[in-house]
């Protein structure tokens, strides 16, 4: 099965990802942006040839919600993820950040606080800031093998007089999928405070084996206080195409999202529609066998990681490609530059939580012999050897 997953190869991989490969000094491996080095689906090249054919470079349709695109995603999250969604109730916007923008401007116009759990994928640092409101943090303790999100903490800033929570699930950076339970009492205290819940789940198809993704939406009661953000550009690596979509399940708050003025929803790509409508309908092949191989990557990653990094902490990889590794035994608060210096491109701890020390983001998403040499030289360059 993985047999459908091709390494690009070095000269490949720059052509196709110019910021993650095309941004990295020759002779250093990159190992920071989230995108997979890994020849795109055939479906999707197919599907995305053949509206180039056409000359499909135009304007969108301005559908909001339904049509194609909401009939593909409704069909995805109920083969994948047991979520029956309502096609009319799939809005496009132009990629996740500006889909959970867009939630925070309509759906709180009081601009009241709004939660980040910390750490956070690094856009989401700045959304409360560009949508006028204060960013209230909820870290989680770097301590301990399990990602527990304090529910204590979140009760006393809803009290307080946040009103939003941006949940991410799976999480990036540490990959975690939130449990039933977990969401559960997440969702308590947002009916008992009047807040909003803003889900986004866009590494949701990627979730590995021992894990299982809950929408939030799928939760009772959920739908009259939250919206979820989705897109195929993680698990398809089509993120220069530009298509995400809001999934709502109360038509209240989807009229809401619809009914404000065009400026406020950022315009997406036709050709992201035509990827992404290929990558949910025909994409289950290739998206099973990606699964299968960042399993396989996450087994050798143990291995790599106990014979390199001996004093390296992992959280459980239970979702995504990407590994929060805790250095601090190392002794360098900065180990993504001391990798640097080794030859290898990780993603600095305090990227995704401002003073966070100790901490890298490691991207797997790579061929087994990549990913051997990142860590051999990870291990040398934090060892002093390199």
């Amino acid at each position: 099965m993985t047999s459908q997953i091709r390494d690009l190869s070095d000269d490949e991989a720059r052509a196709a990802l110019p910021l993650k490969w095309g941004m990295t000094e020759p002779g250093v491996i990159p190992a920071w942006v989230a995108e997979m080095d890994y020849a795109l689906a055939e479906p999707v090249v197919a599907a995305v040839q053949e509206a180039v054919g056409r000359g499909t470079l135009g304007y969108p349709r301005f559908e909001l919600g339904g049509g194609e695109l909401g009939r593909a995603y409704a069909g995805f999250a109920a083969r994948h993820l047991g979520h029956e969604v309502d096609p009319a109730q799939v809005v496009p916007t132009v990629d996740v950040t500006a889909g959970v923008r867009l939630a925070l401007d309509v759906l709180g116009p009081d601009r009241s606080p709004m939660v980040l759990p910390l750490p956070a994928y690094a856009p989401q640092l700045g959304l409360a800031e560009v949508t006028g409101r204060q960013q209230w943090d909820l870290p989680v303790t770097p301590d301990g093998d399990a990602y527990v999100l304090d529910l204590d903490h979140l009760d006393r800033l809803f009290a307080d007089g946040a009103r939003t929570l941006l949940l991410t699930n799976p999480h990036n950076p540490c990959g975690h999928v939130h449990t039933r339970a977990e969401l559960e009492g997440i969702r308590d205290l947002a009916v008992k405070h009047g807040a909003r819940v803003i889900s986004d789940e866009i590494h949701a198809p990627l979730v590995l084996p021992g894990a299982d993704h809950v929408p939030y939406l799928t939760l009772d009661g959920a739908g009259a206080h939250a919206v979820a953000v989705v897109a195929a550009s993680k698990a398809f690596n089509t993120a220069g195409l530009r298509c995400a979509q809001v999934v709502t399940a109360d038509p209240a708050t989807h009229q809401r999202l619809t009914q404000v003025p065009m400026a406020r929803n950022d315009s997406w790509s036709p050709l992201g529609v035509v990827a992404a409508v290929a990558a949910y309908r025909d994409g289950d092949a290739w998206l099973a066998a990606l699964v299968q191989r960042l399993t396989e990557l996450r087994a050798l990653l143990a291995g790599l990681l106990a014979e390199h990094l001996p004093e390296a902490r992992m959280r459980p990889l239970e979702a995504t490609y990407l590994a929060w590794l805790d250095l601090r035994a190392y002794g360098h608060a900065d180990p993504a530059a001391v990798a640097l210096r080794g030859g290898v491109r990780v993603a600095a701890g305090h990227d995704y939580q401002p003073g966070l020390t100790g901490h890298v983001r490691l991207n797997i998403a790579t061929s087994a012999e990549r990913l051997t040499e990142i860590v051999r030289r990870m291990g040398s360059a934090l060892a002093g050897a390199a």
